[in-house]
């Protein structure tokens, strides 16, 4: 194992502000002396090739209940306004359940998203006044909505419960997905392309600390063309049936569904103690509460050419800087630490210089490589604002340019603009259509 300094390294590529986009001021709040647009989701919306981008708030406070969205936003890299839909809204108190991704699989793009009936009635305990709704992505008309009773009767309240998303999954085996997951407390609930309930599941585990992921993921892991879905403390095949649940450690902050045994084999990889489990509960690797004593962040790339194949990076120490990269033998490569950011979360692995190199990891506004190392700092973003929670630089991995190398998307819900930085030499003659992909549409964002 290789200890690594925290001194920052000298940059060796200075990245490029491809675009500071203005979100439009028809979208913007003003609260307590502060202008700002919300939380973000990127996509194409007018199917022309070209990433757009949406923004909403919710209408429950920053602190209290869950995400409900009452208003969203939609624009484009021009910062032209495409449509809007509800207004007011405070700044969601964690990234919540919108969605953009072409579910029925015709060629164009709609919004999933959950919206508050009534603002004047909501209760932030309860899904009672909510509906999930399916949005044209060009108009923001609704295609279609359902308040079935799996959602409307749920409640809960507490960390496990503010934690709401939607979740794109293939569970029928498709041609492409169209199907979703969303995450309720305690409950998965998982809806078709027409907002019928295929199936609910639920964990006996809520208590803080000692709750399944926050965030769930999804992926193929017996490679029969339909997802699983990974809670950390269980697997659940496309049915909806648990494959296995074991409460495997605590602090079971971030999973993962990814490649590992030489690309061969999709498994989970579960924060809590540092796991990763095939489809039948068998432990790959277990590093244990000493190695892993709370295991916040967890992200999967091929992170440095010191071994063959992907690695596991894992923020083993709770909210701190430290790092722990371990590759599949279980061995650890190296620790080392990186920059302090706001509650020091918000890491994600980014494939700076194109998919058959390294990734890099982002965390606050700087991109580290495999070795440990310091290699870019986004020196144009502006001083963060905003509370401790939700004030700081969130990143979007995409190849919003279509060069094969993926761009930086960096926001703060509490500012007012869409920063995309792109690495250099900048090859404008290279550019084609933006691809979305699932790291995107199901972005993982503050596990």
């Amino acid at each position: 194992m290789k200890i690594c300094s925290n001194k920052f390294a000298a940059a060796t590529t200075t990245p490029i502000l491809h675009q500071k986009i203005p979100i439009p001021s028809a979208f913007l709040t003003t609260i307590d002396g502060l202008t700002y647009a919300g939380d973000l989701r990127l996509g194409d919306l007018t199917n022309d090739g070209q990433a757009d981008f949406i923004v909403y708030r919710a209408a429950n406070s920053v602190d209290g209940g869950a995400v409900q969205p009452c208003f969203l936003g939609a624009f484009d890299q021009n910062g032209k306004v495409l449509w809007q839909k509800g207004e007011g809204g405070l700044q969601p108190n964690r990234p919540g359940p919108v969605v953009v991704f072409d579910i029925d699989g015709d060629g164009k793009t709609e919004v999933l998203t959950f919206f508050v009936k009534d603002t004047e009635t909501v209760v932030p305990q309860s899904m009672a006044n909510v509906v999930v709704q399916i949005l044209d992505g060009s108009t923001g008309r609704v295609k279609q909505q359902a308040s079935p009773p799996q959602l409307t009767s749920s409640r809960g309240q507490g960390p496990n419960w503010v934690h709401q998303r939607i979740l794109i999954a293939n569970l029928r085996g498709n041609s492409t997905p169209q199907d979703f997951i969303v995450k309720l407390g305690k409950k998965i609930i998982a809806f078709d392309n027409e907002l019928r309930v295929l199936w609910t599941y639920e964990n006996e585990w809520d208590e803080y600390a000692n709750c399944p992921a926050y965030v769930p993921a999804v992926g193929d892991m017996d490679n029969d063309g339909r997802d699983e879905i990974n809670g950390g403390y269980y697997v659940l095949s496309p049915d909806g049936k648990p494959l296995w649940e074991k409460k495997l450690g605590k602090n079971m902050d971030a999973v993962v569904i990814d490649y590992w045994d030489n690309y061969e084999k999709k498994r989970a990889f579960c924060s809590g103690f540092g796991h990763v489990m095939d489809e039948k509960g068998n432990a790959i690797l277990a590093l244990g509460e000493e190695v892993v004593p709370h295991g916040q962040e967890l992200r999967v790339a091929h992170f440095s050419d010191d071994l063959p194949g992907p690695q596991m990076m894992i923020r083993y120490n709770g909210h701190n800087t430290d790092m722990m990269l371990v590759g599949q033998n279980g061995k650890i490569i190296r620790k080392f630490k990186v920059n302090e950011s706001p509650n020091n979360t918000g890491m994600d692995a980014i494939y700076w210089e194109g998919s058959g190199q390294p990734a890099y990891l982002y965390n606050g506004g700087t991109l580290w490589n495999g070795q440990g190392r310091l290699a870019h700092t986004f020196t144009e973003l502006p001083s963060v604002q905003g509370n401790l929670r939700q004030g700081w630089y969130h990143c979007v991995p995409a190849d919003i340019c279509g060069d094969a190398r993926e761009e930086a998307v960096l926001y703060n819900p509490w500012d007012r603009y869409v920063f995309i930085f792109t690495p250099a030499p900048f090859r404008k003659t290279a550019f084609k259509k933006y691809q979305p992909g699932p790291r995107q549409y199901n972005v993982r964002l503050l596990d």
